[in-house]
């Protein structure tokens, strides 16, 4: 556990890296910075499809500097250490991620910290994934299903709002509550960390074979 020091934060827009950050904060260490990997060619945020306006909107709520790392995917990792360097030069002593229990993801998370003499920090390693699911929506945080992978979750929750309610029928249908295996991703607007919500509408759905995203803006 992490105590003391400042950190800088692998930042998705969705609830378990909000969830991971908010503990940071709560145990003591400063944040000094948040960094979210940016699709150049999608031009929204990897993984969570959250456009740079929503993202610059998150800023100003939280009160966090949010860099965009600008990448390619086969520039990612390289790009990702970059932006850790940075971050270690503006004082930064860890890196604080929201994963939860895939080790693939702790080694890759470890290993790009490990590159630019970062300390790596998952304070929500090993948790059980429906408390961690409960724990932000009680805490207060506010969250939209963002993605969907429709081969493990009905597109039926894009858009939905997370609830405890949408949270069980969502282990009713057979996929896993937190969405650590990539189910679902949710885009976090309101919540402790926030000074006032971040308003955002919504403007349609864009599927595909393998997936539904929710497509939003500010």
């Amino acid at each position: 556990m992490v105590s003391t020091g400042k950190f800088v934060a692998s930042f998705s827009g969705g609830k378990d890296s909000t969830l991971a950050i908010w503990r940071a904060i709560k145990q003591g260490v400063i944040p000094t910075g948040l960094v979210t990997t940016y699709n150049i060619d999608a031009k929204v945020s990897w993984f969570h499809g959250i456009p740079d306006e929503l993202l610059s909107r998150v800023q100003e709520a939280i009160g966090i500097p949010i860099s965009l790392i600008r990448t390619s995917g086969e520039e990612y990792a390289v790009n990702f250490e970059n932006a850790l360097r940075g971050a270690k030069e503006c004082g930064a002593q860890v890196c604080v991620f929201g994963d939860i229990d895939l080790e693939a993801h702790r080694k890759w998370c470890t290993d790009r910290c490990d590159k630019v003499g970062l300390d790596a920090y998952f304070p929500l390693w090993n948790e059980n994934r429906e408390s961690i699911v409960y724990e932000a929506i009680d805490s207060g945080f506010k969250a939209i299903i963002k993605v969907v992978d429709n081969s493990k979750l009905d597109p039926k929750f894009i858009g939905s709002q997370l609830t405890r309610e949408t949270v069980l029928k969502i282990k009713e249908h057979g996929a896993d509550m937190c969405g650590e295996n990539g189910e679902y991703h949710t885009f976090v607007y309101d919540g402790p960390l926030f000074k006032e919500a971040v308003k955002f509408k919504i403007i349609g759905t864009k599927k595909s074979e393998n997936y539904t995203l929710l497509n939003i803006n500010g």
